[in-house]
């Protein structure tokens, strides 16, 4: 059996920044009071009438990380693409990365675990890779929240947090067991999926022609809901126990992390894992402060800007950990 590891890495941010103070001029918000809840200073929200979709963001980002990997696109077998943002209803972006790039008739996935759809996807390719089954998978996680948010004060709660933006991942067959990605950890709770969702359209509730034939302007169902201190509460406990779980696994110590990548929905909860896990401010790495939440892009995100900073090396511990929306979450450990 083989390892599967990280051999390149990209991601795009659109252009268009939207500061705490941009917000303040169209609901009732300051930058004292977004930051002292988030951690968040901007964000970066495409513009309307943008070439910049989910699909196109995680094919920019997508050929950094492919020529950064010093393969080429035919050397690509597999395409993973987490999104909870994708272009259509069907099908999803990952058919649309491989025409984009003019990949061959290569499979296709998409993974809709919001929050950590980046970490389930970095599973599923981890698992191709020791199976034998394909020796290079293109990963990635993109999102574009901005188009579908609710921007005014009764929404402020939500959309404060969350911008735009993509990254990507090539992952490719190691022999030495030793290194690359040692393991991965997946969970998830059903019980609370609506704590944190997007109900509509869907075909469940509501789906579009129950929305037009309604036609209510107080309808909230096709805005994002958050039960913010209870999602808050359940990320911290998560977030540790599946870190912890991942260290056990690879008889690891707290002391053994040298680099903690966390989704990063909310800096609040990262200090607090730092904190809990005794970890110095170089041993973790947090840029919601410049971008937001991007959901399934924050970990590629801010990995790739790690990497390029010089934060992770060759032979470091690297943990990369994610809550969110079903709630799911999961940890990959890696040996860089």
């Amino acid at each position: 059996m083989y390892n599967s590891k990280i051999i390149g890495l990209g991601h795009y941010v659109p252009d268009n920044v939207v500061t705490n103070d941009d917000l303040s001029k169209f609901m009732e918000t300051s930058d004292e009071w977004i930051q002292e809840r988030t951690g968040i200073q901007e964000r970066r929200w495409v513009k309307a009438n943008s070439e910049d979709t989910t699909a196109t963001m995680g094919v920019k980002a997508a050929r950094i990380a492919i020529e950064r990997a010093g393969i080429s696109k035919d050397d690509i077998d597999f395409i993973v693409f987490a999104t909870l943002s994708p272009d259509m209803y069907f099908p999803g972006p990952g058919v649309q990365v491989q025409h984009a790039l003019d990949i061959k008739t290569v499979g296709a996935i998409d993974i809709r675990n919001q929050c950590s759809g980046f970490v389930y996807g970095i599973s599923v390719a981890d698992q191709y890779i020791k199976s034998g089954m394909y020796k290079n998978v293109l990963v990635i996680g993109s999102e574009l929240h901005s188009h579908g948010l609710d921007k005014t004060t009764r929404g402020r709660g939500v959309t404060v947090i969350f911008g735009d933006g993509a990254g990507a991942a090539v992952l490719t067959r190691e022999e030495d067991t030793t290194k690359g990605i040692l393991s991965t950890h997946l969970h998830s709770q059903g019980e609370h999926a609506e704590e944190l969702v997007l109900i509509a359209p869907g075909m469940g509730k509501r789906w579009v022609n129950d929305i037009i034939k309604d036609n209510d302007p107080n309808d909230e169902s096709y805005f994002p809901y958050m039960n913010g201190q209870f999602v808050f509460k359940n990320a911290v406990v998560r977030f540790s126990e599946v870190i912890m779980e991942g260290l056990m696994k690879n008889n690891l110590q707290k002391e053994d992390i040298d680099m903690l990548i966390p989704h990063q929905a909310n800096l609040r909860i990262a200090q607090f894992i730092q904190k809990k896990f005794g970890l110095s401010d170089d041993q973790v790495f947090n840029n919601i402060q410049k971008y937001g939440n991007t959901t399934a892009a924050s970990i590629p995100i801010a990995l790739t800007e790690a990497w390029e900073q010089g934060k992770v090396k060759e032979g470091d511990t690297v943990v990369l950990a994610a809550f969110g929306s079903g709630f799911t979450w999961g940890s990959v450990i890696i040996k860089w």
